[in-house]
């Protein structure tokens, strides 16, 4: 259940009680793909540097190690050993951008396994299936993610048949979810908003998905070759056809001033691989803009990562000490650099939580901005 709390401007607060525990929104959810934050980073830190949600990836964990491992293995969550809420995303997003070679029928998609090679089917039945043994509290209906430039015929067909998929997804879970041994029969399932950069697209299929009075809606497709400002622009003109009582999700976005700038129009969800990515290339956020902690000027850096930051690394560490496990290719600097970036995002979605609380949402994007495009690290 999805509860409003307040609202300044167009950015909610809310909160999103599910079967393993309540979502307070604005959210960023720690990208887990295999069932793991790449960078050494385990269940029992996340809850350290203030995750609540963890997304996993359906199409990874369906070719390894196989979703009905995992279903033997209790569903995800004590597969993982994490007791707050999961979303999984449907895999079609992989499914398009990984698989070189693929055949989209009305049925589903065809495409060679990118492991293995093995030939593999997935249509909207498979994927609910997938999340179903998964056991998510969160699963996303079987979507394709048109590039943003696409042409406009390709797109419209692209939406047209994504519709038809969800209303399939949609009969799947309902059929799922009242089976004896299905792990989590409260699972929920978000539909999925596309349309690339075409607003009367993006807008008719928002009012389309809109009545099928689901428990969340996601905007895909974005961040995917447009400019930010024509990302923000469909914001602006898609999220007021989505149901306002229900959570918005806007997938995989994106940077931190994606994130503010998105909460400003009414996101309540958010993930993406940058923190974590990021953090294990030795780039790390601050509130003054991104630094890489190999150069050289950091060698004798006795200060933290962040003045007054509360992750793991900068409590203790030095950024000299974690310049010196990267240079000298230890796993222990990677981690660290990941648990910071994670800690950085989750933090700040605290923030924005309490400035939305507080009425002061304006102010604090317009000084989170400033200060993040600074440079003064």
């Amino acid at each position: 259940m999805y509860k409003i709390i307040c609202k300044d401007g167009r950015a909610k607060r809310a909160t999103f009680t599910t079967v393993h525990g309540t979502v307070e929104t604005p959210v960023f959810m720690n990208v887990g793909t295999a069932a793991a934050i790449k960078g050494a980073v385990a269940t029992t830190d996340l809850k350290e540097i203030g995750c609540q949600i963890e997304l996993s990836n359906t199409y990874h964990l369906h070719v390894r190690p196989g979703d009905e491992v995992v279903k033997k293995m209790g569903g995800l969550h004590k597969f993982m050993y994490w007791d707050r809420p999961i979303l999984t995303d449907s895999g079609g997003f992989q499914v398009f951008s990984l698989a070189g070679l693929r055949k989209i029928k009305e049925e589903g998609v065809t495409f060679n396994s990118h492991v293995d090679g093995r030939k593999i089917f997935m249509g909207p039945e498979e994927s609910m299936q997938i999340q179903s043994n998964l056991a998510s509290t969160i699963a996303m209906a079987f979507d394709e993610c048109a590039p943003a430039k696409a042409e406009r015929s390709y797109v419209e067909n692209s939406v047209a048949r994504t519709y038809r998929w969800l209303e399939r997804c949609k009969a799947e879970m309902t059929r799922l979810n009242s089976l004896p041994d299905t792990i989590n029969k409260e699972q929920m399932l978000f539909g999925i908003n596309q349309g690339a950069v075409y607003e009367d697209i993006r807008i008719d299929h928002a009012k389309r998905i809109a009545e099928l009075d689901l428990p969340g809606y996601a905007i895909g497709g974005l961040a995917v070759g447009e400019t930010a400002e024509e990302m923000y622009h469909i914001l602006d003109v898609t999220v007021p056809y989505l149901p306002e009582n229900k959570p918005v999700y806007l997938m995989g976005v994106g940077t931190p001033i994606n994130i503010l700038e998105a909460v400003d129009r009414g996101v309540d969800f958010f993930d993406c691989v940058y923190p974590s990515r990021n953090g294990r290339h030795a780039h790390v956020y601050t509130k003054h803009g991104k630094l890489n902690l190999k150069n050289a000027k950091y060698e004798t850096d006795d200060r933290p990562i962040e003045e007054g930051c509360g992750c793991p690394a900068c409590q203790h560490y030095s950024r000299g000490y974690i310049r010196h496990l990267l240079k000298a290719n230890e796993m222990l600097g990677m981690r660290f650099c990941v648990l910071h970036n994670l800690y950085f995002y989750n933090n700040m979605m605290k923030e924005i939580r309490q400035a939305i609380e507080e009425g002061s949402y304006a102010s604090y994007k317009k000084s989170m901005i400033e200060s993040l495009t600074s440079n003064e690290v």
